[in-house]
């Protein structure tokens, strides 16, 4: 079964990374850190020819914004129609592109529509085929304070990625955007310029989680899908984060507690000073301040 592939696929990786040196858990590709035990650099290289389809489902999000929580949502909307997805199929159809190995890339052509894709990438980074193409996406944002303690998290429990000898090291690195992926603010201006692209549609995981039923229901009208309300209600209930996190022994082995920590709103609170929180309201109002993006995150309701 590919799940149960996956899985020792990733507990192999983990392994591995856990005898590495600091500076050999990271690469850099155009200026960008990323795990170098997960992205190749041949990937790298391959991926702004890879070919989209206009009916592939792109999801989108910079790191610890609900990707994995928005993936679940997906395929429970996708696998509405019984013949469009299979959730025991190769792994590359539910896959980040930039963790596929350049063969495994290779066989997404093989794999029938509707492709559910993933990735962080920064949209410039993202294979332009995507966007000539208009291929539809969906793009998750969290509050930028909430977003930094949790990637903060991730980084202290991940084998994979470089940890920190403290929470201020880490917000250093993350206000500076030298942490994997990129900075967060420079995600979000390029995400809001293209707020009316019809091919794109922007939502945040605090509405996610006030109204997840609501969400649902934007997000499968989004890309065409026709569910009726017990339906909604159906994939409501199995993904709550809750929910997620009870399952994610089965789905991600033991690393899904790593995956799936609180997923709270207002987390911040716990870890940010006065200072650094001035910092990233600083940096909210010289990059979001007055944006459509901006007056989406509620930043006055999430971060003060």
């Amino acid at each position: 079964m590919a799940v149960k592939a996956f899985l020792e696929e990733m507990q192999g990786t983990i392994e591995k990374a856990k005898n590495a040196k600091p500076e050999d858990l990271v690469s850099v590709y155009k200026g960008i850190k990323y795990p170098s035990f997960l992205c190749m650099q041949e990937t790298f290289e391959a991926l702004p020819s890879f070919e989209a389809r206009r009916d592939d489902i792109m999801l989108v999000a910079y790191p610890k914004c609900g990707f994995n929580w928005m993936i679940n949502v997906m395929k429970k909307i996708i696998s509405i129609d019984g013949e469009a997805f299979k959730p025991d199929e190769d792994i590359p159809r539910i896959g980040l592109i930039e963790f596929l190995k350049p063969d495994k890339l290779q066989m997404l052509d093989k794999i029938r529509s509707p492709r559910l894709l993933g990735t962080h990438f920064h949209p410039n980074n993202i294979p332009k085929s995507f966007f000539d193409i208009k291929t539809k996406m969906l793009v998750v944002f969290r509050n930028p304070k909430d977003t930094a303690v949790s990637y903060y998290h991730f980084c202290q429990n991940n084998p994979v990625l470089v940890t920190y000898e403290s929470w201020d090291a880490f917000f250093s690195e993350f206000i500076r955007g030298d942490v994997p992926w990129g900075c967060y603010f420079d995600h979000a201006v390029e995400w809001n310029k293209r707020m009316d692209d019809e091919n794109v549609l922007i939502v945040t995981y605090e509405d996610l989680k006030e109204n997840l039923q609501n969400g649902i229901e934007k997000i499968s009208k989004f890309f065409n899908y026709t569910l009726t309300e017990e339906q909604i209600q159906s994939i409501t209930e199995a993904c709550t984060f809750k929910t997620m996190k009870e399952e994610s022994i089965n789905t991600h082995g033991q690393f899904g507690q790593v995956i799936f920590r609180k997923g709270d709103v207002g987390d911040w609170k716990n870890l940010f000073t006065e200072e650094q929180s001035k910092e990233v309201d600083a940096k909210f109002e010289q990059y979001l301040a007055g944006t459509k993006l901006g007056a989406m995150l509620k930043y006055n309701l999430y971060c003060k």
